[in-house]
């Protein structure tokens, strides 16, 4: 806005302008930015590290494999100098363990291919090309760590080629990993396949995406979640098609999801996140000196405390706290206010009314909050970060195919992220 704009302004508009400047920036704690953007303390105003007053210590736990034990028994009496024999009876007074990383080197199987001459005929007989000889070079476990180092710990090529080289000493072009990541991705679209069918018959789904670099241009990473699978997706759009192609005509019974409006409209009942709700409560309450947002974060408050609890009430109970929620509510709603940024929340709030308990038609089924899927998307985004994206699609299609195996199997019990892509790509 060029200072002829700024004269054609009211004075109305012109305090207007300057109160809206005015406003503190938003944080993590007030809105969906994330915490690296935050402005940092100045080192006298931060608080100390280190753990709290009152917090319980922990130490690392004993291992329950060893691989050499070593018992340390006194040989004599420090009092009168006798000898003791190693037969004497023993107990076990205290355990310490040392533990070290062993020395990994690959290991190199050659096959030979050997010719013989016929004692018969004289014929030169050569042996059958080995089925070793056919393939690739690599291994499982190979192709499992590049998997594991390139998808879960967000290494660029450059930086896995260096890791290959100075931990296991094994030499890899960056486009030798390039296809070595591409035959190692496609066992996964199997098992990609069984998530996304059992997510096409679930009752209760949420779902959430976040920005990705594809090719160079501006692309998403979706997830979907329910209790039997996550399924990610990568796209070049945003729109609702990603979510009505993802469901085939699905519809299920409850959709958790922010407000945005291609995530609306795709199931009986929606439930909006409240924890995106209240980080714009938590901004209006901080800059308003109406007292519309404090009674809207006090009611934010007593809504979470009701989904803590929501699965161990009984229906009586519950529905009655649901009422008194609803009825308070409307009360904040129809209350009058003369703040600007009060009345936009208000708006908010009322637009989005019927989807704010709807956990509670559903104790145990829904949650009250999306942020399952925000924890899902996490590692997505720190990819984004770390390496600006993907160079192909079938790369961005490839990792959110890994990805949902590896989170579909961490619903389950004692899973680990190496062994299930290992166990994958050695099917």
């Amino acid at each position: 806005m060029g200072r002829s704009d700024l004269e054609r302004l009211s004075k109305e508009e012109l305090i207007e302008l300057v109160l809206r400047l005015q406003r503190p920036p938003k944080t993590s704690r007030t809105s969906s930015k994330p915490p690296s953007t935050d402005r940092k303390e100045q080192r006298e105003r931060s608080k100390p590290g280190g753990a709290k007053p009152g917090h319980e210590g922990h130490s690392r736990a004993m291992s329950p494999d060893v691989d050499r034990l070593v018992e340390h028994q006194p040989d004599h009496c420090p009092c009168c100098r006798t000898r003791l024999a190693t037969d004497l009876p023993s107990e076990t007074v205290s355990e310490h363990d040392t533990i070290e990383l062993p020395t990994i080197k690959p290991w190199i199987e050659r096959h030979r291919r050997l010719a013989v001459r016929c004692p018969t005929c004289g014929t030169r007989v050569v042996a059958p090309v080995p089925e070793a000889a056919k393939g690739t070079p690599f291994g499982p476990r190979v192709h499992a760590m590049a998997t594991y180092l390139k998808t879960f710990q967000a290494l660029s090529y450059e930086r896995l080629q260096s890791a290959f080289a100075d931990l296991f000493g094994l030499t890899l072009s960056q486009g030798g990993l390039m296809n070595l990541l591409r035959r190692a991705q496609r066992p996964f679209a199997t098992e990609r396949d069984k998530a996304v069918a059992a997510l096409r018959q679930a009752r209760v789904i949420a779902s959430d995406e976040t920005g990705v670099r594809i090719e160079g241009c501006n692309a998403y990473h979706w997830v979907f979640r329910c209790s039997e699978a996550v399924v990610h997706h990568a796209s070049p759009t945003r729109g609702s098609i990603v979510v009505r192609t993802m469901m085939d005509g699905h519809r299920p019974a409850v959709w958790c999801s922010d407000r945005y409006s291609a995530q609306q409209g795709h199931a009986d009942a929606h439930q909006t996140c409240l924890a995106h709700l209240s980080r714009g409560v938590a901004y209006a309450d901080e800059i308003s000196e109406d007292v519309l947002p404090s009674r809207l974060k006090l009611w934010l408050h007593r809504a979470f405390a009701l989904a803590q609890e929501v699965a161990t009430l009984a229906a009586s109970t519950l529905a009655r706290k649901r009422r008194a929620l609803e009825r308070s509510l409307e009360a904040i709603l129809a209350a009058p206010t003369s703040c600007d940024l009060a009345r936009d929340l208000q708006s908010k709030v009322r637009r989005a009314r019927d989807q704010l308990l709807t956990f509670a038609h559903w104790p145990g089924m829904v949650e009250a909050t999306n942020n399952a899927c925000e924890r899902a998307l996490r590692p997505a985004v720190i990819q984004r970060k770390v390496t600006n994206g993907y160079r192909a699609m079938w790369a961005a299609e490839g990792e959110a195919d890994i990805r949902t195996v590896v989170d579909t199997a961490r619903l389950g019990p004692g899973t680990n992220a190496f062994n299930t892509i290992l166990q994958t790509v050695s099917a």
